[in-house]
């Protein structure tokens, strides 16, 4: 297991995430909750500033599914904020990339991951064709945090 540098206290971490709203109760699930735009492909200190700031509703995660082909190689658990989360890999490769957010009780998430090396115009795109599709779907705007 490898630990984790605890997530920053502020908002003015530098994550960049953009969330979907949570459909009403009773309403199907959305299949892209997001997008997270990380900094590196270094999982294990990306990964911790994106559960510092996921909303508390989501409850604690626990597990996290992700392409191995994205991410530099990375441990089966990361110890963040005194949680172990497991860290599983897939195979499968997704067009788009996504990170699958698991916590006991509370549910799934699916962020799509915009590459770390995009630039702003890409990762915009990117950003905004997830942000149209929600829309679409649910009939919400779309928060960023």
């Amino acid at each position: 297991m490898t630990l984790a540098p605890p997530p920053p206290l502020s908002s003015t971490s530098g994550l960049r995430l953009r969330l979907a709203p949570q459909p009403a109760q009773g309403h199907m699930a959305l299949h892209i909750d997001g997008a997270w735009w990380p900094h590196s492909s270094d999982l294990a200190s990306e990964l911790p500033r994106l559960l510092g700031d996921l909303p508390h509703a989501w409850g604690q995660v626990t597990s996290v599914l992700v392409d191995e082909a994205v991410w530099s190689p990375f441990p089966g658990r990361l110890l963040v904020a005194n949680q172990v989360v497991r860290l599983r890999r897939t195979t499968i490769q997704c067009s788009p990339t996504t990170v699958c957010l698991l916590a006991p009780g509370r549910g799934r998430w699916d962020l799509l991951v915009v590459p770390p090396a995009a630039t702003d115009a890409e990762a915009g795109r990117l950003i905004q064709s997830m942000a149209t599709v929600v829309k679409a779907s649910v009939g919400l705007g779309v928060a960023v945090r």
